[in-house]
């Protein structure tokens, strides 16, 4: 009886989060999270492997959507002369937050978080913004870049996680960079099998009248589960795997724009919001306390702070000032891949309960305050943006 209340709680939370989203006009992954600890405290979530095991997947898969979104053309369109200042941001991101991390004694989990990418929300700008603000074409150009160095942080700190400083760890990192320089020359292998031999992309997926057997959805799955299965057997973490796939699947069917809506459909409509709803449902309310709050306030303040100062330094002579404060915000809202990195963190032991809770907290807050902070701020400098064709090629 508790297995079924908990499967119709999680089919309610999927099915309301986004009706609920709309009316308060607040991200859906937001919503999801807060339902998930609600229903957490009210016990109509608790721990279940099989639910567990089911959210990992979720999380797998919103690996395999985030190598879906990487658009390399995007990064093409900086000019070579902000080629210098892009590195530039990077290097001060990591720096700034590598001095935070020492200044206020933090751990690596943090010095990780702090300055990580995710595209998830920005995209959710872009659809309500358009493309052709410069603040946010640039935000996006960036945040492609940025989301390539995340995945690979997050694939090094699952190592470091698992196996610490030891011999182990090394060798795992030689196996990623092996695994990462294989990848490459498979893509450009595939490229050029598909360039001379393009009827070799029908067979694998077929065009939508002669795919009578769902292939296209058998393939990318499966495609998925191989190369997940491949990084479990070389003892990597599995979020490569999953990135790589949805990367193939960009780079070579991005044509095929029915194939890559059932499967961003099929995961953020599905397992994606399950895992967090998991997530938000390992928080308990009841033990929230005055300290997880500040502590949360506080790694948000971090990871906006971050931004702005590496922001101002690097871009303020290609953008206008409330055009830079607005990049920088908009690039504040790693929401999906913090919450990933708090709860791998939380399951090796490298941070507090307490922390983990700050963390989702602030993942949240960030998620939902800066969405509103955007808007106002939009509203208010509408009036004075132009765009600047210094900044991106047309």
């Amino acid at each position: 009886m508790e297995k079924i209340v908990l499967i119709i709680t999680i089919c309610m939370i999927i099915m309301t989060a986004p009706i609920l989203a709309k009316i308060l006009k607040i991200p859906v992954v937001v919503v999801e999270i807060i339902l998930g600890l609600i229903c957490g405290y009210l016990g109509l979530i608790y721990a279940d492997e099989t639910l567990k095991l089911v959210a990992k997947f979720g999380f797998i898969y919103l690996m395999f959507l985030a190598g879906l979104e990487i658009n390399f053309k995007l990064v093409k369109v900086i000019k070579a002369t902000l080629a210098v200042n892009v590195i530039l941001y990077f290097v001060l991101l990591y720096s700034i937050a590598g001095a935070v991390c020492w200044f206020f004694d933090l751990g690596l989990t943090y010095f990780v978080a702090l300055p990580i990418f995710s595209l998830g929300m920005l995209m959710m700008l872009i659809k309500e913004y358009g493309k052709d603000e410069p603040w946010l074409n640039l935000a996006l150009s960036i945040g492609v870049v940025g989301e390539v160095i995340s995945i690979l942080a997050l694939t090094l700190f699952g190592g470091w996680t698992e196996f610490g400083l030891s011999s182990k760890f090394f060798t795992s990192i030689l196996t990623i960079i092996a695994v990462v320089i294989v990848t490459i020359l498979l893509l450009r292998f595939s490229y050029m099998i598909f360039w001379w031999f393009p009827e070799v992309k029908k067979y694998l997926i077929p065009d939508n009248e002669d795919d009578k057997h769902d292939q296209d959805i058998r393939f990318s799955i499966s495609l998925l589960l191989i190369l997940v299965s491949i990084m479990l057997i070389l003892k990597i973490d599995v979020v490569l795997g999953a990135f790589t796939a949805g990367l193939f699947f960009k780079m070579f069917f991005n044509q095929k724009q029915e194939l890559l809506h059932k499967i961003e459909s099929f995961g953020f409509g599905f397992f994606a919001p399950i895992f967090f709803i998991y997530t938000g449902s390992t928080v308990k309310l009841d033990m929230i306390t005055l300290d997880i709050l500040q502590h949360a306030f506080f790694i948000m303040a971090a990871i906006i702070s971050i931004r702005l100062v590496s922001s101002y330094l690097v871009f303020l002579n290609y953008l206008k000032p409330k055009q830079t404060t607005l990049f920088a915000l908009s690039d504040s809202m790693p929401l999906t891949f913090m919450v990933a990195i708090a709860m791998l963190s939380y399951n090796y032991g490298l941070i507090s309960q307490n922390e983990y809770f700050s963390f989702i907290i602030a993942s949240m807050l960030d998620g939902l305050l800066l969405m509103i902070l955007i808007r106002k701020l939009y509203k208010i400098f509408k009036l004075d943006i132009k765009p600047d064709s210094k900044i991106i090629k047309r």
